[in-house]
C-alpha cells in the first residue's frame, strides 16, 4: 500500500509537470504571435511582419517588389498623404520619356516628350496624387551608394497600365546622375519633395 501511494504521487507530479510545460509552451506561443507587427510596427526580420508586409528599416511596410499597398491606403487612384517623415522608401525603375520611347505618349503633366538627358520622373499612381505633384521637383537618394539627385515630376506611372506601387520611374539621366547601372532595372531608393 505504501509503494502504491508513492507511485500515485509520482504520476500526479508527472501530470502536473506536463501541464505546466504545456502552459509555458502555450504562453510562449501566444506572446510570440503577438510580436507580429502590422503597418509601421517594429520589426527585426521578415517573420516579425504580418501577412505580405516586409521589414524595411525596422518597420513593417508594403513589399515594394510585390506592389502591395496595405499600408499605403490601398492601390488604384487613392491619394497619398505627403510623406510625414520627409523621405519615403520606394523603387527606382527606368523609363524612356522620349518620342518613340517606352513611356508611350507624351507626359501627362506637360503633354511633351522629354529627352533622355533630362532628369525627369513619373510617380506611381498614389504618389502622383491626381497630378498635384506635376512640375514639382523631388529629391531621390540611391540606397545603394547614398548619391542623390533632383528630378522633375512629369508623368504618372499608372498602376492600371502595369506600374507597381511605390515606384519612381526615372529617365536615363536620373540613373546616370545617381551612378546606377540601368541594367539592374529596379533599385531601392528614398525620395522626398525637393
Amino acid at each position: 500500500p505504501h509503494s502504491r501511494s508513492i507511485l500515485t504521487k509520482i504520476a500526479i507530479m508527472t501530470k502536473l509537470a506536463l501541464i505546466l510545460s504545456l502552459c509555458i509552451i502555450f504562453t510562449t506561443f501566444i506572446s510570440s504571435s503577438n510580436a507580429i507587427s502590422s503597418c509601421n510596427g517594429p520589426c527585426k526580420s521578415l517573420n516579425d511582419c504580418d501577412g505580405q508586409l516586409i521589414c524595411i528599416r525596422g518597420k513593417c511596410n508594403d513589399d515594394l517588389d510585390v506592389g502591395t499597398s496595405i499600408c499605403g491606403g490601398g492601390g488604384g487612384g487613392s491619394s497619398p498623404s505627403p510623406p510625414s517623415t520627409g523621405s519615403t522608401p520606394g523603387m527606382l525603375t527606368l523609363n524612356d520619356f522620349s518620342e518613340g520611347g517606352d513611356g508611350g505618349g507624351p507626359s501627362e503633366c506637360d503633354e511633351k516628350y522629354h529627352d533622355n538627358n533630362e532628369r525627369v520622373v513619373a510617380l506611381t499612381t498614389r504618389w502622383y496624387d491626381n497630378g498635384s505633384r506635376c512640375g514639382k521637383m523631388i529629391r531621390i537618394r540611391a540606397d545603394k551608394n547614398g548619391k542623390s539627385v533632383t528630378a522633375k515630376v512629369v508623368d504618372e506611372c499608372d498602376i492600371k497600365d502595369g506600374c507597381k506601387n511605390n515606384v519612381v520611374d526615372g529617365s536615363i539621366a536620373v540613373w546616370r546622375a545617381l551612378g546606377l547601372n540601368t541594367d539592374e532595372g529596379r533599385v531601392p531608393i528614398t525620395w522626398s519633395m525637393a
